[in-house]
């Protein structure tokens, strides 16, 4: 097998980061989450030798996905975004036949690695994770240290308890999980460490996990 390339991007004024994924010796990669800066993910994917074959979207919230128009005006790839995100975005959908919607579980092919869609509504209707070998790409869904609001448009905090305790309960350990923005004293942490650590991953029943998550903000 492959050995897996992540290179992360740290870009924006609200600590984003932007991944580039796939094979450690083959050209193609996928951009996670185009945003802010388009030159600079050009910069990295012609630093590295390799070639951008398309864009994977974990939700729909402008911080991620402010880079798409530009990308898109120099690049000739795909979009795949959940689904259920689709019909949940007018952004996503003004796409227009670049997008490619994707379900639960689907298998996307970037050069010789399959990656999968794992859906992990909570955060947004349609947020989804990248798992990318021993790689968990999870934009808003969770942090090394926390997990995304549920009280914007859209979200769900009964959803994110589940994506957290089933979904993501799933990972292996090893896997690493590289997060939409950098909130943590480590840019990236295994699963393992992550949900010994990160209090969301506690609460052994939706009723506390939604009670404290809803608590109010200070």
């Amino acid at each position: 097998m492959e050995t897996l390339y992540v290179r992360q991007l740290k870009l924006g004024p609200m600590d984003n980061f932007v991944y580039l994924v796939g094979a450690a010796d083959a050209p193609e990669v996928l951009v996670v989450d185009p945003a802010w800066d388009v030159p600079a993910i050009e910069r990295a994917v012609a630093e590295d030798g390799k070639r951008l074959v398309g864009a994977f979207v974990s939700h729909c919230h402008k911080d991620h996905i402010n880079g798409l128009p530009e990308l898109l005006s120099r690049h000739d790839v795909p979009v795949y975004a959940q689904r259920e995100e689709v019909a949940f975005s007018e952004d996503l959908r003004a796409l227009g036949d670049a997008l490619r919607p994707v379900g639960p579980g689907d298998a996307l092919t970037v050069g010789p690695r399959t990656f999968l869609a794992l859906h992990t509504p909570g955060h947004t209707p349609g947020s989804h994770c990248l798992l990318a070998g021993d790689a968990l790409v999870s934009g808003d869904t969770v942090f090394i240290n926390g997990c995304g609001r549920c009280d914007m448009r859209g979200g769900n905090p009964e959803d994110m308890y589940r994506s957290l305790s089933q979904v993501l309960l799933r990972v292996p350990d090893e896997t690493r999980l590289w997060p939409g923005h950098d909130y943590a004293d480590v840019p990236v942490a295994a699963m393992g460490q992550v949900r010994q650590a990160n209090p969301y991953f506690a609460f052994p029943d939706v009723a506390s996990f939604v009670a404290y998550r809803m608590r109010p903000r200070r």
